[in-house]
């Protein structure tokens, strides 16, 4: 039977996690969430947006290799690291990726692995009404031990957790209800996650230069109402000098007179204003009283992301997983 895609179940933010029966924590990956889809026959990889990610990692094309089912569907997070720890930047990277040349070099440059938490569909039965407490129990007995594909750890104080992760500079933590039946495109506090910071995608209106090159981001997130409002300003981060100057290039064809912002940021001298079409991933410390970021962060470019998808809503909701 072919597996149609779904929208996975989502968890909402919260700053102190409950705790005692029937909870349990895990570490949050920063990756890319990713389901697999495997019918029996062939094996597809799809993200929480529903584009097909399968020809980018196929190393997990053969599903034998790291599962006894005949037929699944694995949620979970696809990382890849850098300097030991998960990076969004390197994972990128890889998913990025389009070139059957370029592909097969990142297997090697940038290797991944998958941290699966969740089983929706095991040996042509959904399972999405079972307690979480039983769908892991059944992805533990069908995930053959192996580096590739990883079952992620149940640990018993989210809280505690969380200290743990901020301490290992991890991305943050989930709790979930054991009790939890799967709601597909559905997010409640069944499920709950805290990060150390704070991350969205934002889109460039603006650019600083020095020396030609772009130096600093002007970014934005569009309201309600489809106006696009300043967050502030970025400079420091992942991109390295290719990527700077890789961007310096792309912003010719986008330069515009006319600023995108609905109001002039405070960082304006200077700035080059163009069409708000390059999507980033920021992280940041908090917000400012005047809303903009505090200590901003350039992560990486989020090319699977559209513009329009920056919204204010991610000030209280979901970003990248």
């Amino acid at each position: 039977m072919k597996l149609t895609p779904v929208i996975p179940f989502e968890p909402v933010r919260t700053d102190l996690f409950p705790s005692g029966d029937p909870w349990i924590a895990q570490v949050k990956w920063d990756g890319v969430r990713m389901l697999t889809y495997y019918d029996g026959e062939e094996v597809r990889l799809v993200n929480r947006k529903r584009n097909d990610r399968t020809i980018q990692y196929p190393e997990l094309g053969q599903a034998d290799v790291y599962s006894s089912a005949s037929s699944f569907i694995l949620d979970g997070e696809l990382i890849a690291f850098a300097n030991g720890k998960p990076s969004f930047h390197e994972i990128m990277r890889r998913d990025s990726l389009r070139s059957e040349r370029s592909i097969r070099q990142g297997l090697q440059s940038v290797p991944v692995t998958y941290m699966v938490f969740d089983l929706l569909y095991l040996d042509g039965e959904w399972l999405t009404h079972l307690p979480l407490s039983e769908r892991q129990t059944k992805l533990s007995q069908i995930i053959k031990p192996q580096p590739l594909v990883q079952v992620v750890q149940n640990f018993p104080d989210g809280n505690v957790l969380f200290e743990a992760a901020k301490a290992q500079h991890l991305e943050g933590v989930v709790v979930k209800d054991l009790t939890s039946t799967y709601a597909i495109d559905g997010k409640d506090n069944r499920w709950q996650k805290r990060k150390k910071n704070g991350d969205l995608y934002a889109v460039i209106g603006g650019v600083t230069l020095r020396d030609k090159i772009v130096n600093s981001l002007l970014v934005g997130l569009y309201r309600e109402d489809g106006v696009l409002t300043y967050i502030g300003h970025a400079g420091s981060g992942r991109f390295t000098g290719k990527d700077w100057r890789d961007l310096t290039e792309r912003i010719q064809s986008l330069r515009t007179n006319e600023m995108p912002f609905d109001q002039l940021p405070g960082r304006d001298q200077g700035a080059i204003w163009i069409r708000p079409e390059i999507v980033v991933r920021i992280t940041f410390l908090e917000w400012t009283p005047g809303g903009t970021m505090r200590h901003p962060t350039i992560e990486s470019f989020a090319p699977h992301i559209q513009p329009g998808d920056c919204t204010v809503l991610q000030k209280e909701g979901d970003s990248h997983g």
